[in-house]
C-alpha cells in the first residue's frame, strides 16, 4: 500500500431527534464545500479523521460512561482498546467542532447544558480550538467535564475502496440531540445543513436535488426503516455488544 492510499481512521455522528409527533425523526445532514479534497459538495453526517490525542491516555481518563475494553468489545479485537474508545473522542470532538454540538457531563455525571455567558465562551473556546491554539482535552479540563461516551450507540462500519486517494475507515454513531442544544447551520466545514427525515432525504436523493455518497443513502435508507428513536436505539444498543463489525467495501 503506498502512502497515497493509506487509510485513516475516522468517525462520524449521526445526530438525531424526535419529531413533535408521536413517532418520527429527523437526521442532521451537512454540506461539505465544494472545494474540500473529500466530500467537496456533498451532504453527508458530521465527522472526521481520528488524532492522535484522541487515544491519548489523558484523553481517555476525559471520556465518561464507556472503557476502552468496552469499547473494544463493541468494534472489534482488531483494534488496541485506546484507538477503539478514541474512536469516540474523536466523534464527540468532530461534532462539537462541526456543528457546535457538546456531549459532556460534570465530574458528578450530570449532562452539561449551555446557558447565558456560558454559550459565549464556549463559542471563543470552539473558535480556538478551529485554529489549533487550544485541544480539545484541553477545553474538557478547563471545564471539569468529560467526554459523555454513554450518548453514542454505534451503529455501522464503512471504508473507502482502494482506488481513492484519500481513504477512511469510518465507525458511525447515532446520537441523540441533547436538550437545551442547537447545531449550527454553518461552520468552516459546513456550507449549508439541514434537519430532514430519512425518507423525505432520499426522495430529494433521487430527484438529483441532495447529492450523497453511497454511505450517507445507505445509512439513510436503515434509518427510514424504523418508526422513532426509541426503536431505532434499542435496535442497535441492542447489538452492539454481540454484533461482528465488518466494513463495508465501497463502490461509490
Amino acid at each position: 500500500m503506498t502512502e497515497r492510499h493509506k487509510i485513516a481512521q475516522a468517525a462520524t455522528i449521526l445526530l438525531l431527534r424526535p419529531l413533535d409527533e408521536a413517532k418520527g425523526f429527523e437526521v442532521f445532514l451537512t454540506r461539505r464545500p465544494d472545494g474540500m479534497a473529500f466530500l467537496g459538495g456533498f451532504y453527508c453526517f458530521p465527522g472526521g479523521a481520528l488524532r492522535k490525542d484522541d487515544c491519548s491516555a489523558a484523553m481517555l481518563a476525559c471520556c465518561h460512561g464507556l472503557s476502552p475494553t468496552g469499547a473494544r468489545k463493541i468494534l472489534g479485537a482488531h483494534l488496541s482498546p485506546q484507538v477503539a474508545l478514541g474512536l469516540w473522542a474523536a466523534g464527540i470532538r468532530e461534532l462539537f467542532e462541526e456543528v457546535g454540538i457538546l456531549l459532556a457531563v460534570n465530574k458528578s455525571g450530570q449532562p452539561w447544558v449551555a446557558a447565558g455567558d456560558h454559550k459565549k465562551d464556549f463559542a471563543d473556546k470552539r473558535a480556538a480550538l478551529l485554529e489549533k491554539t487550544l485541544s480539545f482535552r484541553s477545553l474538557l479540563e478547563s471545564k471539569d467535564l468529560l467526554c459523555d461516551a454513554s450518548k453514542l450507540t454505534y451503529f455501522s462500519h464503512w471504508q473507502t475502496p482502494g482506488q481513492f486517494a484519500i481513504r477512511f475507515d469510518t465507525r458511525f454513531f447515532l446520537v441523540v440531540l441533547p436538550e437545551g442544544q442547537v447545531p449550527l447551520s454553518t461552520s468552516p466545514e459546513v456550507v449549508h445543513s439541514v434537519w430532514i427525515t430519512p425518507d423525505r432525504a432520499l426522495k430529494l436523493f433521487a430527484e438529483d436535488q441532495l447529492p450523497m455518497i453511497f454511505p450517507t443513502f445507505t445509512s439513510l435508507r436503515t434509518l427510514a426503516d424504523f418508526e422513532s428513536v426509541e426503536s431505532l436505539l434499542r435496535a442497535y444498543g441492542a447489538n452492539c455488544a454481540s454484533q461482528q463489525d465488518k466494513a463495508q467495501l465501497l463502490g461509490w
